[in-house]
């Protein structure tokens, strides 16, 4: 029998360099780092509206709802439209929803919620603006340079508009 000589031939092991691989990860995680900073994530806290209602005679007498229609801001008190602020120029007029809001504060101290009634296709933009204007109202007094910040009702509902 033929004996077959195997031949091994030598093959030196190649060392991986990782040393590129090594300086893109230390800039990307300071690149991650440093852009973790700078975002900020907030969170509305929003509630369903409930059909039962609440234990107080005030609360079951008083609802304040601002619904959000593709041409204005309408404020109901649950039965009836008590005021509409229509676009200006194509734009919603947050100021006046926000004196409008003013006024139903004054006169019911003790409210705390809000209903925002919203119609289909109304951008989600306008959505938070609402909040932020049905939350905290700015207002500026004569003699200041910034306006003020009230609060007027911080717990937030939200619905589909009737």
């Amino acid at each position: 029998m033929a004996r077959r000589r195997r031949h091994h031939r030598h093959h030196a092991e190649a060392d991986i360099d990782v040393t590129a691989l090594l300086n893109v990860l230390v800039v990307l995680i300071a690149f991650l780092i440093l852009s973790a900073v700078f975002s900020r994530i907030s969170i509305q806290e929003i509630n369903l509206p409930s059909e039962g209602g609440s234990s107080t005679t005030l609360d079951k007498q008083i609802t304040i709802e601002v619904i959000v229609r593709k041409d204005a801001f309408e404020i109901g008190d649950g039965q009836n439209i008590v005021a509409s602020i229509p676009k200006m120029d194509m734009k919603y007029d947050f100021q006046k929803l926000a004196e409008h809001l003013l006024r139903l504060k004054e006169k019911y101290k003790d409210k705390q919620d809000v209903t925002i009634l919203i119609e289909p296709d109304i951008a989600y933009e306008h959505l938070i603006k609402v909040m932020d204007t049905v939350k905290i109202a700015e207002v500026k007094q004569e003699g200041q340079e910034r306006p003020h910040r009230t609060p007027l009702f911080p717990q937030v509902s939200i619905g589909d508009a009737p």
